[in-house]
């Protein structure tokens, strides 16, 4: 029997987009039982953000797999005591509704917890639940601006967003260490401590690094594309089949190397122009030019080969298609289908395995699709359930 460390747990989430869908489908990977909670008719609205797998949305695939939806208006009285009965028997409650919405329908963090001192209660925001900021709208691409990492992200001549959404994926997971943390207290002294987390302060965190450089080294790192900002040589370059493969170099040792084994320019080594990262990084547009001249000569795998030989770290700039192929993906067997409405749809394992405990792989629920058997579970009977949902409370 394969038993899951969150086997028994019950989680009900009021959630959309990325932010809480990522932190409770991590919970029910590791065996939690996931009530989310839709609006009537229209659900979570990524559902709604294209239509690519199966005709579901491929954010909606990623983030909603092995959960239970419920729709439920939670503005009627009747919708409101269907909730506050779900929550009488829940362990967790997660909620990430626009600014104040949580607070004007009692369910926030300090609230709840008040009344139900042993419910773990997550509230993930944009900007915190006070502070000047609480009342504003954060979208992924919003806070990746307002919390310079665009600035650092980019060209010299433009800022960019970074391809994924790391605001949300960055929330999400602090929100999920944050509830596996609150339940460990929980089981350790009796009470569970509210989570609180916000978006712009997940990012703050990953944009400490930049932070620090800036304030105590008096200028920001430079926007660099895909080279490092404060390491050379570092980023991708180009070889003579038009293929691209990006090179680290992250000390001494492996600049040595690429100047004898690689480069072939062992004189590069002790000349004091390169000494030490501060100079090379100084001297980037020159060291790059020594790597271009010699990359053009070479095909991609000739260019692996020399840098695997040499033990200099390389990787190939893969397209989304590669990614998918990846061999360490396939040799590792990392893929997996789940069913989604329309069929199925390939998922990947998640990253933290656990020796001898198999994560659930379960399908993604369509809209509304466990309404009933949840209203059973809680004592509803059929008219009661059909009444409901003739008034759209359901």
């Amino acid at each position: 029997m394969n038993h899951r460390p969150l086997d028994g747990v019950t989680v009900v989430s009021l959630e959309q987009a990325v932010a809480a869908p990522f932190a409770t489908r991590q919970l029910a990977d590791l065996g939690a039982r996931v009530i989310k909670v839709e609006r009537p008719g229209t659900g979570d609205f990524a559902r709604r953000y294209d239509e690519t797998v199966r005709g579901e949305a491929s954010y909606f695939v990623w983030l909603n797999r092995s959960k239970e939806s419920l729709t439920l208006d939670l503005k009627s009285p009747a919708g409101a005591e269907i909730l506050t009965r779900l929550l009488d028997d829940a362990d967790v409650f997660v909620q990430n509704l626009a600014p104040g919405a949580a607070a004007r329908l009692g369910l926030d963090a300090s609230a709840l917890t008040t009344r139900r001192p042993q419910l773990v209660c997550c509230d993930i925001s944009g900007y915190g639940n006070d502070g000047p900021w609480a009342d504003r709208k954060a979208y992924d691409a919003l806070v990746q601006a307002e919390a310079g990492l665009m600035s650092v992200t980019g060209t010299p001549d433009t800022p960019v967003k970074v391809g994924v959404s790391v605001a949300d994926i960055a929330a999400g997971m602090y929100a999920y260490s944050g509830i596996l943390a609150s339940l460990y207290t929980r089981a350790t002294t009796g009470t569970a401590p509210p989570v609180e987390v916000a978006l712009f302060e997940a990012l703050a965190e990953w944009m400490s690094q930049p932070s620090l450089y800036t304030r105590h080294g008096g200028t920001a790192p430079a926007r660099v594309g895909a080279e490092h900002a404060t390491i050379a040589p570092y980023g991708p370059f180009t070889c003579a089949d038009g293929r691209d493969v990006l090179i680290a170099v992250q000390n001494e040792r492996e600049w040595a190397a690429l100047c004898e084994k690689v480069l072939g320019r062992p004189e590069l080594v002790g000349d004091p122009r390169f000494a030490g990262n501060s100079a090379r990084v100084a001297a980037r547009a020159e060291i790059n030019t020594f790597i271009r001249e010699r990359f053009a000569l070479l095909d991609a795998e000739e260019a692996v080969a020399l840098l695997d030989a040499a033990a200099i770290a390389n990787a190939r700039l893969n397209s989304v298609e590669e990614f998918n192929d990846h061999p360490s993906l396939i040799g590792r067997d990392r893929w997996r289908n789940v069913a989604v409405p329309g069929g199925q749809a390939s998922s990947l394992l998640p990253p933290a395995g656990l020796g001898g405990v198999q994560p659930r792989m379960d399908p993604v629920p369509a809209l509304g699709e466990h309404t009933e058997d949840i209203l059973g579970r809680i004592g509803y009977q059929a008219p009661e359930i059909a009444r409901l949902r003739a008034e759209g409370t359901i």
